[in-house]
C-alpha cells in the first residue's frame, strides 16, 4: 500500500510530534496511532507501523538519556527484562481478558494522578532513590517491569507517562531520571510487541520507514530538552498526557452511551 506524498508528510510530522512528546513525557502513541489510521491505513498495518517508528524512536532517545546519566542502570534493566517478559504475555492475552474493566479503571485513576501532579509541586523535583534499599528498589523495579509491560501489550497507550509515574512517586527518582528509567523499560516493551508485528507480518516499511526517521529525530529532540530543562519542562507535559490519555479511554469505556 503507498501513500501519496501529502499524507506521507502528514503522517511523518505527526509521528516526529509524538516522538518529541513521547520522549520526554511518554503517550506519543495517543498521537502517532491516530494518524496512521487517519491517513487510510487498516488498523493492524497501522499498530505494526506505529510500532516499528515507536520501537527506533525510542531506541534514540533511550541512548540520549543513557548517555547523559539519566538513567539508574541496574533499576532500569531489571524492569526492562520483565516488560518485554510480560508485554509479549499482554499482547497474547489481549483477546481473552476483558479490557474494557482496565480502562474504566483507568478512568477512575487518572484525574486522580493529574490532580496530584498540580498541587503536588516538589513531585519528582529531587532525586531521593537513594533513600530506599537497594533490596527494596529492585523488587519495586521488578513489580513496576512486571505491571506495565503487561500493561502495554494488554492496552498499551500512555505506557511511557505511567512509568515516569511509577519511578518517580514510587521509587522517588527526580523527572529527569524517571523519564530515562522510563524509557528503557518502555523500549523493552516496544521490541516485544515490534517482534510480534514483523512476524506476523504487520508492517509496510515503505511507510513506517520514513515516518521512523522522524520519529527518531523528534525523540532525540525531545529527550535533549527533557535533559536540558528537567521537571520544569517534564511536569507540564506529563499532565497534558495524561488529559489526553483520560479522554481517549473515557471515550473507548462511555462513547457509546454519551456520543450515540
Amino acid at each position: 500500500m503507498d501513500l501519496s506524498i501529502w499524507a506521507l508528510v502528514f503522517l511523518c510530522f505527526f509521528v516526529f510530534l509524538a516522538g518529541f512528546i513521547d520522549s520526554a513525557a511518554g503517550g506519543g502513541g495517543l498521537i502517532s496511532l491516530p494518524a496512521y489510521l487517519f491517513v487510510g491505513l487498516p488498523p493492524h498495518i497501522a499498530i505494526g507501523c506505529n510500532k516499528f517508528s515507536a520501537g527506533c524512536g525510542t531506541t534514540f532517545s533511550a541512548a540520549r538519556f543513557f548517555k547523559n546519566g539519566a538513567v539508574d542502570w541496574q533499576i532500569a534493566a531489571i524492569s526492562a527484562g520483565l516488560s518485554f517478559l510480560f508485554s509479549f504475555l499482554g499482547t497474547k492475552l489481549a483477546l481473552r481478558i476483558n479490557q474494557e474493566t482496565l480502562k474504566t479503571v483507568l478512568v477512575i485513576v487518572l484525574p486522580i494522578i493529574a490532580v496530584m501532579l498540580l498541587f503536588k509541586r516538589n513531585f519528582g523535583s529531587e532525586n531521593q532513590s537513594d533513600s530506599i534499599p537497594k533490596k527494596k528498589a529492585f523488587i519495586l523495579a521488578a513489580c513496576a517491569g512486571l505491571a506495565i509491560g503487561f500493561y502495554d501489550g494488554l492496552i498499551g497507550p500512555g505506557t511511557g507517562t505511567i512509568a515516569i509515574i511509577v519511578f518517580s512517586a514510587w521509587m522517588k527518582y527526580d523527572l529527569k531520571t524517571a523519564s530515562g528509567n522510563a524509557k528503557i523499560l518502555n523500549l523493552a516493551s516496544n521490541y516485544a510487541s515490534l517482534i510480534a508485528v514483523i512476524l506476523g507480518g504487520k508492517v509496510i516499511y515503505s511507510v513506517a520507514v520514513p515516518a521512523a526517521v522522524f520519529g527518531i529525530i523528534g525523540n532525540y529532540i525531545g529527550a535533549g530538552f527533557a535533559i536540558k530543562k528537567g521537571t520544569a519542562f517534564i511536569k507540564p507535559l506529563m499532565i497534558a498526557v495524561i488529559v489526553l490519555l483520560f479522554g481517549k479511554l473515557f471515550y473507548d469505556v462511555f462513547g457509546a452511551v454519551f456520543f450515540k
